[in-house]
Order: structure tokens, then sequence, then C-alpha cells
């Protein structure tokens, strides 16, 4: 999603020069485009980076910039504090959109920019705006005037610019981190509106309630854009001198959408969430991540799948049952669909949620998987060998094999490692669920394996 309002989509966008802001003062602007901050005194939030000696202000007030990726949600102020560094800087400001313009025209700009810093001195801000929608060769089309200093690039995006933008020019840039605006934050700039006379409605003698107000800035999300525009169908509701209360607020409030893309960054930190809360035994937070996962949008059998992946790596078989419960929800998701095969993962998860917890069966193999790639070719101990030929019986192979369950316990306590590696364990049960009684039963082979091999000795 865009994070500038486009209010004439397709029309020519002319460069913003420093002081001045394109459309924010025309009254036919929506309301989230005239409230748009015009300094840093008025932009609310981001104080980690736009707070009293923190690193964005300081480049601004030393008039040190360099090129930047904004990587935050929608509506979090990416294009907003854009514009302020070039209003401070006295930079011109070039918008560009990666959604709805592609290389010629980024050709045009730096051509621009280059006549401009030629012949002005005057430095260019180059905004991109969603530049992740760009493939990673039109991103290569800034580099070498990112590189000249033709251009200062501001990029913005709502992915994860470690998976959708260039190394090479996030080589060159400062990522800067933006977060979703606090409840507190969006309400102030609600109630800033209210009253603003010039820019908000404050000439409407528009009114509105305080659980109205709240109401607005907890299902905006973070998203300042968000809510003035709801504030602004509100009031269009009520009319000038109308008042708006918690029922008019909902009503204006559009449908909210989980914030999700199967692909990108929330996909890996909401799986990540759903599998720690039941490695940590919350089956209340694996349930609400299950559920967030679901409403935005994820393939049912991919959560499925990692359900199966947990019960492997985290309960192993301090519950066996795990693996079995894990497969049977992905068969009946799979026999029954949406949404009542959801019901089966749901069941699933609360039940790996409760299990008791063992990766002993995941450190195991990990360190027998190692120990396997450092000694390649040792060889199986004879007697354990299979013998099909004659040759390979006269030459030894499986002689002096003893049939465990010929033997009392069911138990030869022969050696089954290589010769040189007798002795490794690698599997230590741990002191809870059925591994108790798993680890009782080693302790018994083990014990009788080491008398057979002192006897032998």
């Amino acid at each position: 999603m865009s994070d500038e309002l486009d209010l004439f989509p397709g029309a020519q966008r002319q460069p913003v020069t420093a002081g001045r802001i394109a459309d924010e003062h025309s009254p036919a602007a929506p309301l989230a485009t005239r409230m748009r901050p015009r300094s840093l005194d008025e932009f609310r939030g981001q104080e980690h980076l736009v707070g009293p000696g923190r690193i964005l202000r300081e480049m601004i007030d030393r008039d040190e910039l360099q090129s930047l990726v904004f990587w935050g949600p929608p509506g979090s102020g990416k294009t907003t504090l854009a514009r302020i560094i070039a209003d401070r800087t006295r930079a011109t400001f070039v918008p560009f959109s990666a959604v709805t313009e592609g290389v010629p025209r980024v050709r045009k700009i730096i051509a621009e920019a280059d006549e401009r810093l030629r012949t002005t001195e005057r430095r260019t801000i180059l905004f991109c705006d969603e530049i992740h929608r760009f493939n990673r060769a039109q991103q290569d089309a800034f580099l070498p005037h990112v590189e000249a200093g033709t251009v200062i690039l501001i990029g913005a995006t709502t992915e994860n610019p470690s998976f959708e933008v260039n190394s090479a020019l996030l080589s060159r840039s400062r990522v800067l981190v933006l977060e979703s605006l606090s409840e507190a934050d969006i309400k102030t700039i609600c109630e800033h509106a209210v009253t603003d006379r010039e820019r908000g409605l404050g000439a409407t003698s528009v009114k509105v309630e305080e659980d109205a107000l709240d109401l607005l800035a907890h299902a905006a999300d973070g998203d300042a854009r968000g809510a003035l525009s709801a504030l602004e169908i509100a009031a269009s509701i009520v009319g000038d001198g109308g008042n708006i209360t918690r029922q008019v607020a909902a009503e204006a409030l559009p449908r909210r959408f989980a914030r999700y893309d199967k692909s990108g960054e929330e996909h890996y930190n909401l799986i990540s969430a759903l599998h720690k809360a039941v490695r940590g035994s919350d089956p209340d937070a694996a349930l609400y991540w299950l559920a967030r996962m679901i409403d935005g949008g994820e393939d049912p059998l991919y959560i499925a799948r990692r359900l199966v992946r947990m019960a492997a790596e985290d309960i192993g078989l301090a519950d066996p049952r795990a693996l079995s419960v894990t497969i049977a929800a992905r068969d009946a998701y799979h026999f029954l669909g949406s949404p009542e095969g959801e019901l089966a993962l749901a069941e699933a998860t609360v039940y790996l949620a409760t299990a008791p917890k063992s990766n002993r069966i995941y450190k195991a193999f990990g360190q027998a998987w190692r120990l396997a790639r450092d000694t390649p070719a040792e060889p199986a101990p004879l007697h354990i060998r299979n013998a099909p030929t004659r040759l390979m019986k006269d030459l030894g192979y499986g002689e002096g094999y003893r049939y465990d369950h010929a033997e009392p316990d069911a138990h030869a306590a022969q050696e089954y490692m290589p010769e040189s590696l007798t002795g490794h364990r690698f599997y230590e049960p741990s002191g809870r669920g059925f591994e108790v009684e798993i680890a009782k039963r080693l302790d018994y082979w083990v014990k009788k394996r080491q008398a057979a091999r002192e006897e032998r000795e």
C-alpha cells in the first residue's frame, strides 16, 4: 500500500521544492493530506529516530544526509519524514512511485538532478515510494547516481529490505525502521485535526466524544492516515456542528484486515511466534498466532506441516502421540477443508502446547549427523554386516551376530557402532513425559552392553 495518498492517479507529478508541499493547502485535499506534519515539532511517533539526539534528527540538524531506506508499516510517516527532511535541508524533493512509474522516469529525474546540482548546487532528494515493487535489475538503475551523489535516495517500503532491496543498494544506504504509531499518538493526531481551523475540521464545529476517539485510535492499528480518513468520513456523516459518537465512528471505520504477507517478513514472524508459543507451553498464545495466520490468508496445509515439525522437534519422545495427532490434523484438514478443518489444526496446536517437551531427539540427530559427516569412511562392524554371498560369508561378514529376539530380555548386548566410535552417545532422554520410561530402558541396556564389553576385554 502506498505511503502517500495519490489524489490524481496517472497525473504528472511536479517536484516539491523546499518549503512547499503539494496539495496539502487545497481544501479539496483529504484530511490526512491537509494534516500532514510540516516540521519535526508537529511530527508524532518515531521518537527513536527523530527525538533529541537521535540518529535522524542529528543527520538533519548537521545537514549530513545520506541515502536512506525507511522500512515501516502503512501510515507510520515514511513519506512525511522524507518531505520534512527535504524542507529542513533545503533540497529539492522529487516523489517517485515504483508502482506507477518506471526506469525511463528515473533517468529523467537523474538528468534534472544533475543539471540542478551543477547550476545551482542544490541537492535532490529522490523519494521512491514502495521501492520493493522495483525488481532487482530496476533497482540497479539508482546505484551509479547514488554513488556519484547526484541524488540522495530515500526509499520507502513496508516489506523487509533484507528480502526486497538489492544488497548493493542497501550497502550504500542506511536502513531506518519505523514503528506503528501508538494509540496515544493517533489520538493526539485526531484531536489536533478536530480543533485545527486552518487545515482540520475546526471550522466545521464538529465535536467528537472521548470513546469515539478511543475507538478510532485503537482500530487504526498504528496507521495515522487510516484514523484521519475514518474521522473525515465520520464528520461527513454528522455534518457541520454534529457530534461524532462511538457508533458513528464505528460506521466510518473500514473492515480491519490482517497485516500479513504470505511470502514476506510477517509470514516468518508469525510462524516463529506460533512455534515459540507451542514450545513455551502457552496454548492461548499459540491459538492466537494460529488464528492470525489463518485470518491473514496463510495456507492451512503449510501450518499443518509446521505443526508436524514442532511435534518432532519440541515434543519428540516425551509424548510419542504428538506426531500422530499432528499427522491426523493434517489429514483432517485435507479431508474437511476450510473452515471446518481449521478446528483440527487448533486441536493439534493445543495438544502440542500442553504436551511435555523434549528436544533430545532433535539434538541427538544433529550430533549424529555431524559425526556421520566427519567420519564417512568408518566401516560397519563385521558381525552386523549382511552376507548374501558365499564370498562375503568366507570374509567373516555376519560372523558372531546374535539374534536379539533369541536372547534373554530380547537383548544381546552387542556393539553396533564402528569400532573407533564405540561408546558414543547422542540421545540422552529428558526427565519429562514418556522419556522417563525410555531413560530406564536405556540405562538397563547400556549397563548390559558395558558388562559385555568388560567381559570381552
